[in-house]
């Protein structure tokens, strides 16, 4: 489990249908940063309810957290407008196991309102954010309205953790064409990621990549995480297991962020000692938000396994301005 004082790390939210025995089981093999129980796109409207009692049953059998290297288990229900939902978080809601549940279609703070209605019904001491684990919320937003609505969605509860862009139902509630780059959905995924910045969400995280059969699929994935990562997301989704591990790599800090970072908090140390309020490094003043960034990027580094200590050690003896 990540550590409470740090924001949860999301580089990878991996679904995994619920309606699949063997898909289940394979998920207790993964290293992944979020596993996603899917009891939404990928079950059939008959399969739901046998997919639902199987995930009751198979969270029921992880409720000690020893046979699974998941930092977080999420599940996936219905949107708020089907009577699919409420079902989904009565069956999983109080099983210890489950950590977050993300909500698809979130139109407006009403539709978060009514799961953690619904959560206070179905397991009291996890519904509210004193609680000493309450169960997290990540939103799906997938169309125009709920666009409109990020500030209303963002303030709704502190029991939301994150915002998920949706690029193909947002396509079609638009009748846009996801290209590429998804140009044409800039503005969208711009708001998203201003919204859970301002709101200070722990996660924003971006489309998934679709095209598995294409043979171009890995270099249309880096291109997307790339693309994602400077946008501000700092996670994506993914549907195959096969993703995750590019996925968690491109939105961990690369070498040279790293380094930078610790030279600043190197020096920025030496400072304060020193008793000096300004300093330089390489010719260029270093303020109090560059030490902030520089120290948040060496967090999540540790978060990602980095040996941010050994990087540490090559620049102790490093002089300042």
């Amino acid at each position: 489990m990540a550590s409470s004082t740090l924001p949860a790390l999301r580089r990878a939210l991996l679904y995994v249908p619920a309606s699949s025995p063997r898909f289940l089981a394979k998920s207790l093999t993964l290293t992944s940063d979020n596993v996603t129980y899917d009891l939404e796109d990928s079950v059939t409207a008959s399969m739901k309810p046998a997919a639902r009692t199987a995930l009751q049953e198979h969270l029921t059998s992880l409720s000690s957290r020893k046979e699974t290297t998941m930092s977080e288990i999420a599940v996936r229900i219905n949107a708020v407008s089907t009577p699919d939902a409420l079902a989904d978080i009565a069956a999983v809601a109080a099983l210890p196991a489950l950590d977050t549940l993300v909500i698809p279609k979130v139109n407006s703070a009403a539709d978060l309102l009514l799961v953690e209605d619904a959560i206070r019904q179905a397991a009291p001491d996890r519904a509210s954010s004193s609680s000493s684990r309450p169960i997290k919320l990540l939103a799906l937003i997938e169309s125009a309205r709920a666009i409109m609505d990020l500030r209303a969605i963002c303030a709704a509860t502190p029991n939301l953790r994150g915002l998920i862009f949706a690029a193909e139902d947002f396509a079609l509630d638009l009748s846009l064409r996801r290209s590429p780059r998804m140009r044409e959905m800039l503005y969208a995924r711009s708001a998203i990621v201003t919204a859970a910045r301002a709101y200070r969400l722990e996660s924003v995280i971006d489309a998934v990549c679709t095209r598995l059969s294409d043979p171009r699929q890995p270099q249309r994935q880096l291109d997307e995480c790339r693309n994602g990562s400077g946008m501000g997301f700092n996670g994506k989704q993914c549907i195959h297991p096969a993703q995750v591990p590019i996925v968690q790599h491109l939105f961990s800090p690369d070498k040279t962020k790293i380094k930078q970072a610790t030279r600043i908090v190197v020096a920025d140390e030496k400072a304060s000692a020193a008793g000096r309020g300004a300093w330089s490094l390489d010719g260029r003043m270093i303020d109090a938000p560059v030490v902030g960034k520089a120290r948040a990027i060496l967090a999540r580094a540790k978060q990602c396994g980095i040996d941010v200590d050994a990087v540490r050690e090559k620049f102790k003896d490093q002089n300042f301005e």
